[in-house]
């Protein structure tokens, strides 16, 4: 299709929670503006949107200012607000953030500070205290967090897909984005669809690729040279316990997590559906949306071997990175990092549970990066970190990505 036939005004790539919210967003601020939203998967939600623990976060870990701390909180409102509206189920169970040495005791005191600092209210807990709110649970101290709750993402997802059809706008599935070519006055799209080449053209493209983010940027000349970065993923794996624990926790149980990893710790999860989830760990991924075990792309891999940031990572964390690989082929020792602070479970209780994958950016000096990154030219935005808690900030950064891309202009 020619640029003079036909031009969108906006493209919006990605089809997870984040480029769903950006482009229901676009509609609710210029209400006609021709927004088509491309999707490479038949459904919309089926990557990080789709596997996750389904947590409405607080906002406690995130560096004060950050845009994690500055999003996580109005989004989890938002949310809350959103589901009420559209009749999705959620639950305000809370959260316990548990120590269980001296060291996660030091460190919970300066994580009650940080969340203090970012508006949370939240209470300290003595070791008696904790055992009398949660009897199967023990620790030397926890923080409790009564903002934290749980709900349904797909579920929120697919009515984000409804209000953008709703407001006149596409949601095209089974489509993917091959190349990007920026001019002066628009950006074409070259789509793969249903086994045909076809091209569609933008005055703005917003790009919310997720575990693609960084192929993406590259088609934009985003990740070039000293400011490259490259998407890692890491397989967030789960287990279930059995219907007869489900009575097991009230709130979600959270370890301390490690302050230099940007990993919140193998947890204790209240499901929407009245279940309990176990995890996830945080093991490298050799496939970037392989959620079945022992998945390899050499794509993937390829892409891993050649980057140094990789080789960096690898060099600072190789100690975790072997503990997280063992406690991954052990369900022994996966059991023996929740038993620290539930230590009645059994590894009878480990049920099978679908897989999760974080799409982990990883600067070229082997930097993690831990807060939402975004990178634009004159005519692209492209969000290139966006894990959790993504899904719960979904609404502000939507905003926040529409701003930056001056839609209007």
């Amino acid at each position: 299709m020619g640029l003079d036939e036909h031009m969108h005004d906006v493209v919006v790539v990605g089809g997870g929670i984040v480029g769903l919210a950006t482009a229901r967003e676009i509609l609710h601020r210029r209400p006609g503006t021709d927004v088509l939203l491309v999707e490479k998967e038949v459904e919309v939600a089926q990557h990080q949107s789709g596997h996750n623990s389904g947590v409405i976060h607080a906002g406690v870990y995130y560096a004060p200012g950050s845009l994690k701390a500055r999003f996580c909180r109005e989004g989890a409102a938002r949310t809350r607000d959103y589901c009420t509206e559209k009749r999705i189920p959620f639950s305000d169970t809370g959260k316990l953030v548990v120590a269980t040495n001296p060291a996660e005791v030091q460190w919970l005191d300066e994580l009650t500070e940080r969340a203090r600092t970012n508006g949370l209210t939240v209470t300290p807990l003595t070791a008696d205290a904790l055992r009398e709110r949660e009897p199967h649970i023990t620790g030397l101290a926890a923080l409790h967090v009564a903002a934290t709750g749980i709900t349904d993402y797909p579920a929120v997802c697919r009515a984000l897909a409804s209000d953008i059809s709703a407001a006149g706008g596409v949601v095209r599935t089974s489509t993917a984005v091959t190349a990007i070519a920026e001019s002066a006055a628009s950006v074409t799209l070259t789509l793969a669809e249903n086994g045909w080449e076809t091209v569609e053209s933008a005055r703005k493209v917003i790009v919310c690729a997720g575990l693609q983010a960084d192929r993406l940027a590259a088609m934009s000349g985003l990740n070039q040279g000293a400011n490259a970065f490259q998407i890692v993923p890491f397989r967030g794996e789960y287990y279930r316990l059995p219907d007869t624990r489900h009575d097991l926790i009230d709130a979600l149980i959270y370890p301390v997590p490690d302050p230099e990893m940007p990993f919140l710790g193998v947890h204790l999860t209240r499901t929407i559906d009245g279940g309990i989830t176990v995890g996830p760990n945080a093991v490298l991924g050799f496939s970037r949306e392989g959620y079945r075990k022992g998945s390899i792309s050499l794509r993937d891999v390829a892409s891993l071997a050649r980057f140094p940031g990789m080789w960096q990572v690898a060099r600072t964390h190789w100690r975790t990175g072997l503990a997280e690989q063992r406690d991954s082929l052990r369900s022994q020792g996966y059991l023996d990092l929740v038993r620290r602070y539930c230590p009645e479970l059994t590894v009878d209780d480990l049920l099978p549970e679908p897989a999760g994958i974080r799409a982990q950016a990883v600067l070229r000096d082997g930097t993690l990066v831990h807060d939402f990154l975004i990178r634009r030219t004159d005519r692209t935005t492209h969000v290139c970190n966006a894990p959790s808690p993504a899904a719960t900030s979904a609404f502000p950064i939507a905003e926040h990505i529409v701003d930056l891309a001056e839609v209007a202009t």
